[in-house]
């Protein structure tokens, strides 16, 4: 890991200092999982679940934060034979799937989630035209159920192909009264009111978190990093990791840590719970 200061290492040893009382919020794609091309391919790393149970000893908590669908997210993590573990251990897993919008926990084993936004449909009947106009009709569509996602990763050129799209999208979703959350080759269409920094209040307020680490990859964390240094700027610890790649760093500039993919955050993961560990021994 690379810290990008000498604040990031002072602010990495209090999280460690208040690991008991720390909570651990983790980005799915491109934190936990590589990314593929085919999003319904894109399985957890091998090592996560054994990472996040030896982890959940040292934390209060964990929660896996994603744009995915919750269930689909479960399936692609085996989530729920971890969540099984950490449970046993007298601790939680929880995952918020669609941004916050679904919620699961490995104590109340069902998804919770809402109806589909009033002006979806109406959004999904209407986007083929715009994906014509940005010459992107092959874009490959996500249906979320409550929300589309629209990828160009499988397209010729991928970024010439969001950037004439993201105008076009933004404007049909204005109309229908959804927003757009721009991810990496991939618009997310949703309702508003609901994104990963509320999810991060809201779980410090629940669990009473003493600290709290937040580990992403793109766009759609950005609202994560804003709610955790609110929390920080309160005297809560807390860290901030970015999951940087080639194709993606648009978080490196507002991280405390900087890690390459999701093998570098199971290694900061791994040396959080050694150092946790060696604390209290």
């Amino acid at each position: 890991m690379e810290f990008t200061s000498i604040a990031g290492e002072q602010k990495y040893a209090a999280l460690v200092r208040a690991s008991a009382e720390a909570v651990i919020g983790l980005d799915f794609d491109g934190t936990l999982s590589p990314i593929v091309d085919d999003p319904a391919q894109a399985h957890i790393h091998p090592d996560a679940g054994e990472v996040l149970l030896d982890l959940a000893s040292q934390v209060a908590a964990i929660a896996v934060i994603t744009g995915r669908p919750a269930r689909q997210a479960l399936d692609l993590g085996g989530l729920e034979e971890v969540g099984n573990a950490i449970g046993d251990a007298g601790k939680e897993l929880y995952l918020f799937g669609q941004y916050g919008n679904e919620r699961w926990t490995s104590t109340h084993r069902r998804v919770v989630g809402p109806r589909p936004p009033t002006g979806l449909a109406s959004f999904e009947r209407e986007l083929p035209r715009a994906l014509r106009r940005a010459d992107a009709a092959e874009a490959h569509l996500e249906d979320k159920i409550i929300s589309v996602a629209i990828h160009t990763r499988r397209l010729p050129d991928p970024d010439a192909a969001y950037a004439r799209l993201l105008p076009l999208v933004e404007e049909l979703a204005a109309r229908h009264d959804l927003v757009v959350e721009p991810g990496r080759n991939v618009l997310e269409v949703r309702s508003a009111g609901i994104h990963k920094g509320l999810v991060v209040e809201r779980l410090t307020e629940e669990l009473g978190a003493g600290a709290f680490l937040f580990a992403g990859d793109d766009l759609g964390d950005l609202e994560a990093f804003d709610a955790v240094t609110a929390l920080d700027k309160g005297g809560l610890p807390t860290l901030l990791v970015c999951s940087a790649s080639d194709e993606e760093n648009a978080l490196v500039a507002r991280a405390d840590v900087v890690v390459h993919g999701p093998d570098g955050v199971l290694d900061l993961l791994r040396q959080l719970t050694a150092d946790a560990r060696a604390l209290r021994a």
